[in-house]
């Protein structure tokens, strides 16, 4: 699977220069990539057809809104996620997406009743471009909204490293792990670098009715990086995160990394007493064995490379 992998990331790259796609827009390509393979399960399966995911990014695109849970919105478009968590005390906003699909987002979750003003909190898992760069747009919306994210992605993110074009906001809250709370909610924080150096995840609790489960958002799951220092802390991320225990149900920042939207249409067809389709710990624990798997094939591949 590696080996078929990498011949496709090379030759969609090459297709993007063909093309005039921008340097950022060639990363994301090749990160878009990595994640859509991540989430095989089984370590030599085949992945999706990549003339079909090179396509979605070329077309990327926003989707209509959905409840996930009583308390978790997605409002995010089509290939990179964005997450709303109501509270008694306001709106919690998981990563903010991206130039021209930012504004979109926040009519996104006017669309389900909500007031954009009220939202109190944002937390990017990371600096890339696709999870940052529409925080500007977000303040401008919700003024009185506070923005964690870790120390190394601020730095990324002020100094315009995050890739493409955006306007920037002051650096606020520095993330070091621990966790926040706004009104009845409790998010648990994580410092797990790798894909990033300052990559940030989350564990809160969602409920359906009667019922809670535990929720997790790895903050960062591709492996377009470089360098052993940053491989090792990608595989000790992942050991971390495989300790944590009883997850049961992932939230991911890519919608593929969890079949988001195949989940979304068995929930729209549950009937009354069936199980909710996003719980699936099984399903979570094994993309993380398989995140493990890449990661550590990818520090001996950085090792050899430093011989």
């Amino acid at each position: 699977m590696g080996g078929s992998r990498s011949r496709a990331t090379v030759a969609l790259m090459l297709y993007c220069a063909r093309e005039g796609v921008d340097v950022f827009m060639r990363v994301l390509v090749a990160a878009a990539i990595l994640a859509f393979s991540a989430q095989c399960f089984a370590q030599e399966r085949p992945t999706a057809p990549q003339a079909d995911l090179s396509k979605a990014i070329r077309d990327a695109k926003m989707v209509e809104p959905f409840k996930v849970f009583d308390n978790l919105y997605y409002v995010g478009m089509d290939w990179v996620s964005a997450w709303l968590i109501p509270t008694s005390d306001g709106l919690i906003l998981i990563d903010t997406l991206y130039g021209e699909f930012t504004a979109p987002m926040l009519a996104n979750i006017r669309k389900l009743g909500f007031d954009t003003t009220q939202i109190k909190s944002c937390i990017v898992t990371h600096g890339h471009f696709d999870h940052a760069a529409g925080l500007k747009v977000v303040t401008d919306a919700a003024p009185g909204v506070r923005i964690g994210m870790a120390e190394a992605d601020w730095d990324m993110y002020l100094n315009h490293k995050a890739g493409g074009k955006y306007d920037s906001v002051a650096k606020d809250i520095v993330i070091q792990g621990g966790s926040t709370t706004l009104g009845d909610t409790r998010l648990g924080l994580y410092s797990t670098p790798g894909h990033t150096l300052g990559v940030t995840s989350i564990e809160f609790t969602v409920r359906d009715g009667a019922k809670s489960y535990k929720a997790f958002v790895v903050g960062g799951a591709g492996l377009n990086f470089a360098g052993i220092q940053q491989s090792e802390m990608f595989v000790s991320s992942m050991e971390r995160i495989k300790a944590l225990p009883g997850i049961e149900v992932s939230v991911p920042n890519h919608p593929a990394m969890g079949t988001v939207f195949e989940r979304a249409e068995l929930l729209k067809a549950r009937k009354p007493g069936e199980p909710h389709p996003f719980v699936d710990s099984a399903a979570f624990y094994k993309w993380i064995d398989q995140l493990l798997y890449d990661g550590n094939r990818k520090l001996r591949v950085e090792r050899d490379r430093a011989k």
